[in-house]
């Protein structure tokens, strides 16, 4: 396991070599620190769920660079344009109905494709370098709190954090909800976690 700075030069580089070796990355989002990998990996989905303990039937996410990248692997209908207009880069989750044609180890089994475009200049720089989608899921054990830092996160993973290749450090992050998740798969909106984004709020879907 190598540990390198966010401000570092080759922090890009570094970790599209690891997502591209069908390695692990603990980096730092909008939200939380996420674990990384190759959505399109189904050996690189097998790591990340071990490191977290993680049933094979629950969803994993991804980063895109943008909903051009989103529209490769499922359907971009008209409310999810708008939202991703009105909340993207930001901490919001959007479901999607996933596109026939697409094939995507997160997606197995499943008939929806979900995606982040956090609010994080590194996590974009990600999408963009290795042109395609990486896992983005919380690092910490499955039931358990997640973690602020790289050092109390790798704490808590114990022996399964030897599964992670890269750590992307930037201290650790002040205290945020995690992204609100919405399922507009059938081109309505269905809240599934209400986070950063409140539905109460001014800024909210009503």
């Amino acid at each position: 396991m190598e540990i390198i700075s966010i401000k570092s030069p080759e922090a890009i580089t570094k970790s599209v070599t690891a997502l591209r070796s069908g390695g692990v990355v603990l980096y730092p989002t909008d939200t939380l620190y996420g674990l990384g990998a190759d959505a399109l990996s189904n050996e690189a989905l097998a790591k990340v769920r071990e490191i977290k303990g993680r049933e094979e039937g629950k969803p994993i996410h991804a980063i895109v660079a943008d909903l051009h990248m989103a529209a490769e692997y499922g359907e971009v209908n008209e409310m999810a344009l708008a939202l991703a207009s009105a909340y993207m880069p930001g901490p919001l989750t959007l479901i999607l109905r996933k596109r026939a044609d697409a094939v995507i180890a997160m997606c197995e089994g499943r008939d929806e494709f979900g995606f982040r475009m956090p609010d994080t200049q590194f996590c974009l720089e990600l999408a963009r370098a290795f042109g395609r989608p990486y896992t983005t899921t919380s690092a910490n054990l499955a039931g358990m709190q997640p973690d602020r830092s790289p050092e109390k996160i790798l704490a808590q993973l114990g022996a399964r954090a030897k599964l992670i290749d890269l750590v992307i450090d930037a201290g650790e992050l002040p205290e945020r909800l995690p992204s609100t998740i919405v399922d507009v798969s059938e081109g309505n909106i269905q809240v599934l976690r209400e986070g950063v984004i409140s539905v109460g709020s001014e800024k909210s879907f009503a």
